[in-house]
């Protein structure tokens, strides 16, 4: 018994010092790469990825030597299925860990490219590839450590025996969860929403800030977040105002009287565009598009580089032709024609006695 305990001590002391060295062997390796400076995310994913290593090295080193500690019987296989389930389960978190790593390090290519579409669709599709590849470790590392145990392994078999009834029970309980997530994959590898892309969705104006297995997060004007369930997008329609090109083009109407000077209003109009930094230079008009028996509908029209700088040359150019019209043309503005009633006529009316 005491040979025994010197022994499981013995193998415990090599594993850590193995994994100390490993631990100092992938620092070196890491501060190499570094002054290299021509691979800068292999550092970081060497880091990154240390802890998980570092526990999957030790595990496995112990799981090797337990045959030469010699435990008594009594926990012999109590201390080997310790660490079956501990190597498993250090492997599992080594693997979601590069998975997530190497998420990270494609999204931060993505975003160096200079067409931004390219780069939230790539966002967007690594980022729903690494968590399902996640959920597919984590199913796999639980279904593995499940089955060391005699009984649930007993379970699985007598469950692999009705495997098209459970597959069918399974199908209805998780139809809801399934459907979404399928909703993702299309969504997203069928290149209709990113991170990123500016959307109207149920009448809410905002951008889309994470998309995961089964939701979209949507970050609105007013620092509210909408989450809304992905089947939604591959079931009702939504607007996509950057899916292409984040270039838009924004609109403000005015109601004014007939009168308006239209040649000076439009004059103004192109010289306040000319020295605006949100004017992109691409489109502009100033149009009648409508009349009223009281006054006319025009309507400006600028384009501008995405949706924030639209919605904020729109207001500006609100404010500048209100502003233009009341100092210097105030008889342009809509009035409210307003005439004295008709007088009653007494002589007409019927005398209700006959």
């Amino acid at each position: 018994m005491g040979w025994s305990l010197v022994r499981l001590i013995v193998v415990a002391a090599s594993a850590a010092v193995a994994a100390f060295a490993l631990n100092l062997l992938s620092e070196a390796a890491a501060r190499f790469l570094a002054t290299r400076g021509r691979t800068g995310a292999t550092p970081s994913l060497l880091r990154g990825c240390r802890p998980p290593l570092l526990a999957a090295t030790a595990c496995g080193l112990m799981l090797a030597g337990e045959p030469w500690a010699r435990a008594a019987p009594a926990v012999h296989g109590a201390v080997r299925h310790l660490l079956v389930l501990a190597t498993i389960a250090a492997c599992a978190w080594l693997a979601a860990r590069l998975i997530a790593l190497l998420t990270s390090g494609a999204m931060q290519l993505a975003g160096r490219r200079r067409d931004p579409a390219w780069a939230g669709r790539a966002r967007t599709q690594a980022g729903l590839l690494g968590r399902i590849c996640q959920a597919a470790v984590a199913v796999v590392a639980l279904g593995a450590m499940l089955m060391t145990f005699p009984a649930v392994r007993g379970l699985g078999t007598s469950l692999l025996a009705s495997a098209g009834l459970v597959g069918v029970v399974a199908g209805i309980a998780a139809q809801s969860t399934l459907a979404n997530l399928f909703a993702g994959i299309q969504m997203a590898f069928g290149d209709l929403i990113r991170i990123g892309d500016v959307v109207v969705v149920a009448g809410e104006w905002g951008t889309v800030e994470e998309i995961t297995l089964t939701s979209v997060v949507i970050a609105t004007w007013d620092q509210r977040r909408l989450v809304m369930p992905m089947s939604y997008f591959a079931g009702r329609p939504f607007e996509n105002w950057s899916r292409r090109t984040s270039k838009i083009t924004g609109t403000a109407l005015f109601h004014l009287d007939h009168r308006t000077p239209m040649p000076e209003l439009r004059a103004e109009f192109e010289a306040f565009l000319a020295k605006s930094s949100l004017w992109d230079g691409e489109g502009s008009a100033l149009q009648v598009v409508d009349t009223t028996p009281t006054t006319i509908v025009v309507r400006a029209l600028m384009t501008a580089p995405d949706a924030d700088a639209a919605f904020e040359l729109r207001c500006q150019v609100r404010e500048h032709l209100v502003g233009y019209l009341c100092e210097a043309h105030p008889h342009a503005l809509p009035r409210v024609p307003v005439a004295p009633a008709a007088e009653r006529d007494e002589s007409h009316t019927p005398d209700p006695t006959g």
